[in-house]
C-alpha cells in the first residue's frame, strides 16, 4: 500500500540528504539480537526476554500468520494494555508485511466501529478481558457487521470455549510454532519497503470523538526515533518503562520506538497506580519513563521517599500540558530532567529539548527543530509573507518527520499539507537561543487597542508564582479596546491567589501593563479537549463571556 502524498521529488530529497533511510523497525530489533544477544529487551510481570529471545518470538509470530494465510498489506487493529506480547505484536506486523493500528485499551465500539469498517481489518489482537470488560464480546459483534475481520488472537494463553470461529490465543500458537524452524526468506519477501509502503496507522485524538487514521511508512518514524535517541542520549544501557499506555506517544514514542534504536531496555507497567509505578523504577533501576502529566501528579501525591529512584535519568511526560509548579516538583522528587518537544500525529514531530538543556529552557521552550525539518514564520497579517528574523509568527514547517496524511484520504490530506509539503500548527512562535518558543496559537492571540498579547508569555510568567498550580489566559470581547484578557488559575492546595496577588507579581516581573489579565477566575480544573488533556480555551471563552454577561 503506497502513501497517499510522498511525491518521489520529496522522497529522493529527503534519501539523498541521509534523513530517510531504507531500514524497518526490525532491522533493528535483528541488530540487537546479533550484537547483544543476551541482553534483556523486554519485560513485564509475567516475561523478561533478551533480544534473541524476543526476534525469536516475532519470526515465529509473523511466520504463523503468513502460514494462516493473512495477506501482505492487511491491516491489523492491536487492544493491548502495557505487555510484552502487545510489544512484540506490532513488531510482528511489520515482520510480517501487515500493517497494524494499535489502539488504546479504552477505546470502545463506537470508535472501533469505525476503525474496522474504515480500515477494512482482517484482525484483531486482544485479552479476552480487562478490567472486567469483555473484549471477546465486543469483537464477536463486530465480527458480525464487518464479515473482513476474519480472525481474533487473544493475548490469553487459552481460548474461551464459546469463543467465535476463527479466535486464537497467539501465545500458544508462538510458543509452539518458535520450537520449529523459521524460513526467513519468506518473511523477507514480505518485507515493506521503508518509504513505499503504509506500515502503521496512528490515531488522533480530535474533538469528535472519532479519532482520524494517519499513515506512516517507516522511514519518517525511524528518522524521528533517531533524532530522540540523539536529543535523550539513550544507549544500550539504558532502561526504558511505559507507565503511560505504549500505544501512546507518551510512552510508545520513547518505548516502541525510540529504545530499540538504541539497544535500550523497556519495562512495561501493566496497571498504573502510583506506588506500583515508583516501585517498578527501583525495582528495574529504569533510567528513562514515559507518562502523561496526570501520572506525574498522581505519583507526587504518594510517599516518594519511601523508594530509590537514583537511576532515573529523565522523564518523558507528553499528552496534555504539564505545567511548570509540577514540572519542578517532579524534578525535584524524582531527580530526573523533564525534557519538552512539539508534535502532533497528523503533521509529525518538529522540535525538542535535549535532557541536559538548561530548566529554563526545557521550560519555556519546545527545544531545537528536529534535523532535517525546515521552517519559517509567516506574518499573521499576511501569511505568504516572513517575518524579520526575531519577530514572532505563525509556525510553518516541511520535513523529514511528517506523516504521508491521513489514511487512504488525498482530500483531507491536502488540507494539512500543501504540495510542497508545508504544514502548520497555527502556533505562534519566535526563535531565542536556538530554541522555539511558544507564544500561543493564532486564533488565541488577543488584539488589546492593537496591542498583540500572547496567551503562552502571560502563562509562562504566572505559572512562577508559588500559589499557582495552572493557569489558561483567554480573550474576551470588549467595546473600546476590542478585547482584553482573562486569567482562569487553579490554586495549590493551602494556598491563596487573588486579583491584586496577580497584578502584583506580574508588575514584578516587569512585564508591558496592557499585557496584565484585567479578570481573574478561580477554577477547581480546565476543561479538556477530547482525551488529550490539554486545556479547551474554547469553552474557557464561552465560560468567559458567560461570566461578564457579554454576547
Amino acid at each position: 500500500m503506497k502513501p497517499i502524498r510522498y511525491k518521489k521529488k520529496m522522497t529522493d530529497e529527503f534519501l539523498k540528504d541521509g534523513y530517510w533511510t531504507r531500514e524497518t523497525f526490525y532491522d533493528f530489533w535483528a541488530k540487537n539480537a546479533r550484537e547483544i544477544p543476551d541482553q534483556e529487551a523486554l519485560v513485564d510481570s509475567k516475561y523478561r526476554l533478551t533480544w534473541k529471545q524476543a526476534v525469536a518470538l516475532v519470526d515465529a509470530m509473523a511466520i504463523s500468520w503468513v502460514e494462516m494465510g493473512i495477506e501482505k498489506h492487511s491491516r491489523v487493529i492491536i487492544q493491548s494494555p502495557n505487555s510484552v506480547y502487545g510489544f512484540l505484536a506490532r513488531i510482528a506486523c511489520e515482520r510480517a508485511g501487515l500493517i497494524s493500528l494499535t489502539v488504546y485499551p479504552y477505546l470502545r465500539k463506537k470508535e472501533l466501529t469505525y476503525m474496522v469498517d474504515r480500515t477494512k481489518a482482517s484482525a484483531v489482537i486482544i485479552l479476552s478481558t480487562y478490567n472486567k470488560f469483555n473484549y471477546l464480546e465486543m469483537y464477536e459483534e463486530l465480527q458480525r457487521d464487518f464479515p473482513h475481520l476474519k480472525n481474533i488472537f487473544l493475548f490469553d494463553d487459552v481460548v474461551p470455549q464459546d469463543a467465535p470461529a476463527g479466535t486464537f490465543s497467539l501465545t500458544s500458537l508462538v510458543e509452539k510454532r518458535a520450537q520449529l524452524p523459521v524460513d526467513k526468506s519468506i518473511l523477507e519477501k514480505r518485507r515493506f519497503d521503508p518509504i513505499e509502503n503504509i506500515a502503521i496507522l496512528t490515531t488522533t485524538s480530535g474533538t469528535t470523538g472519532i479519532p482520524k487514521l494517519v499513515e506512516w511508512p517507516p522511514a519518517p518514524r525511524i528518522c524521528t526515533s533517531k533524532g530522540r535517541v540523539d536529543i535523550w542520549g539513550l544507549t544500550k544501557d539504558d532502561i526504558t518503562m511505559a507507565i503511560a499506555p505504549h500505544a501512546g506517544g507518551a510512552a510508545g514514542t520513547l518505548t516502541y520506538f525510540a529504545a530499540p534504536i538504541a539497544g535500550a531496555k523497556t519495562v512495561m507497567l501493566e496497571e498504573f497506580s502510583p506506588d506500583a509505578a515508583l516501585a517498578l523504577i527501583e525495582k528495574e533501576k529504569a533510567t528513562a519513563i514515559g507518562v502523561v502529566p496526570t501520572h506525574l501528579v498522581r505519583m507526587l501525591e504518594a510517599d516518594v521517599s519511601k523508594y530509590d529512584l537514583s537511576s532515573l535519568r529523565f522523564i518523558r511526560s507528553a499528552g496534555g500540558y504539564l505545567s511548570p509548579q509540577i514540572a519542578e516538583e517532579a524534578e525535584e522528587a524524582f531527580g530526573a530532567s523533564i525534557t519538552s518537544d512539539l508534535g502532533t500525529q497528523d503533521m509529525g514531530s518538529v522540535s525538542g529539548c535535549r535532557v541536559e538543556d538548561s530548566k529554563d529552557l526545557r521550560r519555556r521552550t519546545v527545544g531545537r527543530m528536529l534535523p532535517g525539518n525546515k521552517v519559517r514564520l509567516a506574518d499573521q497579517e499576511n501569511k505568504e509573507k516572513t517575518v524579520p528574523e526575531g519577530e514572532p509568527g505563525i509556525l510553518y514547517f516541511r520535513g523529514p518527520h511528517a506523516p504521508a496524511g491521513y489514511y487512504r484520504d488525498e482530500e483531507l490530506t491536502a488540507t494539512v499539507f500543501d504540495k510542497d509539503g508545508w504544514t502548520t500548527t497555527e502556533d505562534i512562535v519566535k526563535f531565542d537561543q536556538g530554541c522555539l518558543w511558544i507564544l500561543g496559537r493564532a486564533k488565541d492571540m488577543i488584539i488589546r487597542g492593537g496591542q498583540n498579547i500572547y496567551p503562552a508569555e502571560v502563562e509562562g510568567l504566572l505559572n512562577d508564582h508559588p500559589s499557582v498550580a495552572s493557569v489558561a489566559i483567554v480573550g474576551y470581547p470588549d467595546r473600546e479596546m476590542g478585547e482584553r484578557c482573562a486569567a482562569f488559575v487553579t490554586v495549590k492546595a493551602g494556598k491563596e491567589f487573588d486579583f491584586q496577588s496577580m497584578v502584583d507579581f506580574l508588575k514584578s516581573k516587569d512585564i508591558a501593563m496592557f499585557k496584565v489579565p484585567e479578570h481573574l477566575e478561580i477554577v477547581d480544573e480546565f476543561p479538556a479537549v477530547g482525551d488529550s488533556g490539554k486545556v479547551n480555551k474554547e469553552t474557557l471563552k464561552k465560560d468567559i463571556r458567560k461570566i461578564l454577561g457579554l454576547n
